[in-house]
């Protein structure tokens, strides 16, 4: 069957509106291929759509509109048709939800955009001043290169007027050029760090894992400080040499600025980076190229796996381990896993990189589904820290207290040597819980069960789970008792008030998201940070994520025993991975580190295990017991979270679908619930769960079709379905 529509003929059009089914339109003047982007209408609007096959034909002919026009854009691939099917099948998400996650570059029907540009002009400056000499310098010694004003400016140290005044004497041309333009080429050729013999090992597998040109999964483990990117870095040397081009996801926007200059030092430019930071322009600039081939590295964040990449040959999933991978609103889906599905579709290779990987990937790499490559020394003269309890039922402390005497000894010792100290806790925001001290009330959000967070460098309470804030009140709203509302329990700006109490002198910085304005903040404090420009750190989790710190040589843990407890079963999990990464923060360069845990609970196996460094067995008692319950990933599990207005609405719900459980029992699936959610009311709506377990084999999605057909939605009631749930709030 041709790919290509001719001028009236019945075309299948997927739209990005919240529709279940495609839409029969005619093929626009001058035709169109399969999976070509259109503008068609939908009632009295213009929609975007792709063009995913020939329509069916299936009513009145004379009904059928034509679509506007054919965008100017490179057409959906099949692979990527395919990739978005089975990612919504999956996960049991609308298909059109799924192109919208592929369509997320505003403006991509406009015409190409042109910007301003300066070049070297023919003419000659009245008169010649040390700024003007600068501009003209700049544009000699790159040869002809043209650049923006701003670019321009700052490159000759000037203000944009100076660029001006030359532009207007001719000594400097002034030009419109298209802003969707193709990045730098980058260099595979270049040398990259020379590695040590494990490393140039590890990335001789990788390269040729790579150049075989055909999708397998590597996990690469190696501790922390072993110089997994550098390795992972050759693979993607050896993608490019192919002409291939490759995907590198990380957890965080903060990680994207120390690894794009190790990019650019390894091959001579900065490849695309996508996410939530980058502006609109430069999101769709990135789209169109990634589509004609003209970015040939991408850095991003989860959505990057939804870009139209012409020939992918490589997905690098950095920290695969991290939850931040699990899309918690909206289309529910897990990065790592779709990166494994991506690479499967279109014939390329994934490494899975991580210190401490996610028991899935452990157990796939176990069960031989994936290859295994292990790091096990630090690069360089560095060597991993020295890991340490402080019990703290030994310790004597006041209550308003977090810092042991024993971590205050050794944070003060770092310092005189000159070296920098961590102190981690994974609280956000002054106080987790305020409480007056007269009536016992503890202030919640309007919107939500759950407690507001007082964060003080910010004078407001902020929910955590809906973003509401309110000012901090003066007086008790439940009983008007002024004076009397008290903090309860550390967050990482009360850690920095103690801490600065402490060491008066020190220079002490605190790394939490919520409190820097952009992205561009964040990592400009990263940069200053790893600079020595603080002798004190105090962070949440942000901060056991990948970052550099030579002159880290302590990370102390105010509470080890944070997440050991509650139900979730991947609790202890979590626990392990967040010490074993935050403690891998400490003496990444020739000093030894040390990491200190306060804990309550020496004795937990969870400590034990960190203090050991028993990776392996760790992974085995966690497997065995996940095997036992027959829960992930010896088991699938699904969450079904109803939410509505009306509380008793969503339980009647609930209660149908256990009573009707009949299809899952036909797979031997197991329904609990349906329960509150633990947070059971989120910005206004009620929540009530129900959780699912089948074992491994068993077809999961097809039976919760069936099951959830038997029910239908009315009012304000709505349902989502979690496949393979990461938590459980």
């Amino acid at each position: 069957m041709s790919d290509f529509f001719h001028h009236g003929d019945l075309i299948a059009v997927l739209t990005t509106q919240p529709l279940d089914r495609l839409l029969d339109y005619r093929a626009p003047e001058g035709g169109c291929h399969a999976g070509a982007f259109v503008e068609v209408p939908l009632g009295p609007r213009k929609v975007l759509g792709v063009v995913w096959g020939a329509g069916k034909g299936d009513f009145d002919p004379a009904k059928v509109r034509h679509a506007y026009r054919v965008l100017d854009v490179a057409p959906m691939q099949v692979e990527m048709q395919d990739f978005l099917t089975r990612a919504a099948d999956y996960t049991m998400t609308p298909l059109s939800a799924m192109l919208r996650l592929a369509t997320r570059a505003p403006g991509l029907g406009d015409p190409p955009a042109m910007r301003r540009i300066y070049r070297l002009g023919q003419g000659v400056p009245d008169r010649m001043t040390p700024a003007r000499a600068r501009v003209l310098d700049v544009l000699r010694d790159y040869g002809g290169l043209a650049f923006t004003l701003r670019e321009l400016a700052d490159m000759a140290g000037v203000s944009t007027g100076v660029v001006k005044g030359l532009a207007q004497q001719g000594a400097v041309q002034e030009e419109d050029s298209p802003r969707d333009l193709p990045f730098p080429v980058l260099d595979p050729s270049q040398k990259g760090k020379a590695l040590n013999d494990d490393q140039a090992q590890g990335a001789a597998a990788l390269r040729a894992a790579v150049a075989g040109g055909t999708y397998g999964t590597t996990l690469l483990r190696g501790v922390t400080g072993s110089g997994k990117t550098e390795v992972y870095l050759e693979a993607v040397a050896e993608a490019l040499a192919k002409g291939r081009q490759a995907l590198v996801l990380l957890p965080e926007i903060a990680l994207s600025a120390e690894f794009l200059t190790r990019v650019e030092a390894r091959f001579g430019a900065r490849p695309a980076e996508w996410h939530s930071g980058v502006t609109v322009t430069e999101r769709r600039r990135i789209w169109r190229m990634v589509a004609e081939g003209g970015a040939q590295l991408v850095v991003g964040a989860r959505s990057a796996l939804f870009l139209p990449y012409r020939d992918l040959g490589l997905i690098v999933v950095d920290e695969e381990h991290d939850t931040s991978y699990k899309q918690e609103d909206g289309v529910l889906y897990n990065a790592r896993d779709m990166a494994v599905l991506r690479a499967a579709i279109c014939g390329a290779r994934v490494v899975l990189a991580s210190a401490t990987p996610s028991l899935e990937s452990w157990a796939n790499a176990e069960a031989g589904k994936y290859d295994k490559l292990v790091l096990t020394d630090r690069f360089g003269a560095a060597v991993l820290p020295e890991m340490r309890a402080i019990d703290m039922r030994m310790e004597s402390l006041p209550n308003n207290r977090w810092i042991s005497p024993s971590l205050q000894a050794a944070v003060t010792q770092r310092i005189a040597l000159g070296e920098q100290a961590l102190l981690f806790i994974n609280r956000r925001g002054y106080a987790p819980t305020t409480v007056c001290r007269a009536c016992g009330h503890q202030i919640g959000c309007d919107h939500c069960d759950a407690r507001m967070v007082e964060h003080r460098f910010l004078k407001r309470l902020v929910c955590h789970q809906c973003g509401e804030t309110k000012p901090m009140p003066e007086t008790c709203p439940a009983c008007g008792v002024a004076g009397k509302l008290a903090p309860v329990g550390p967050g990482v700006e009360r850690l920095t008030e103690e801490a600065q109490a402490l060491f008066p002198d020190a220079r002490v910085a605190t790394l939490s998201s919520d409190m820097y304005a952009s992205a561009r903040a964040l990592k400009a404090e990263i940069e200053s940070i790893a600079g020595g420009g603080a002798d004190i750190i105090i962070g949440t989790q942000l901060v056991a994520k990948g970052h550099n710190f030579p002159l880290l040589t302590l990370v102390g843990v105010i509470d080890a025993d944070l997440g050991l407890q509650g139900s979730d079963l991947r609790a202890a999990e979590r626990t392990f991975q967040l010490m074993r990464q935050v403690a891998g923060r400490a003496g990444r360069a020739e000093k030894r580190g040390q990491a200190l845990l306060q804990t309550h609970q020496p004795e937990h196996p969870v400590i034990r295990a960190i203090l050991a460094g028993d990776e392996e067995g760790f992974w085995r008692a966690e497997a065995e017991e996940r095997r036992q319950a027959g829960v992930p990933p010896y088991g699938r599990m699904a969450g079904i979270i109803i939410s509505s207005t009306d509380a008793q609405q969503a339980f009647e719900l609930g209660t149908e679908l256990a009573r009707r459980d009949a299809p899952l029992r036909g797979i031997g699936a197991q329904v609990y619930g349906p329960a509150p959610a633990p947070i059971a009311r989120i910005r206004g709506r009620h929540r009530v769960r129900l959780l699912v377990r089948a074992d491994k084999g068993a077809p999961l999605q097809t039976a919760l079709t069936r099951w959830l057909g038997q029910v239908r939605l009315t009012g304000s009631l709505r349902l989502a379905v979690d496949i393979d749930p990461q938590s459980f709030y």
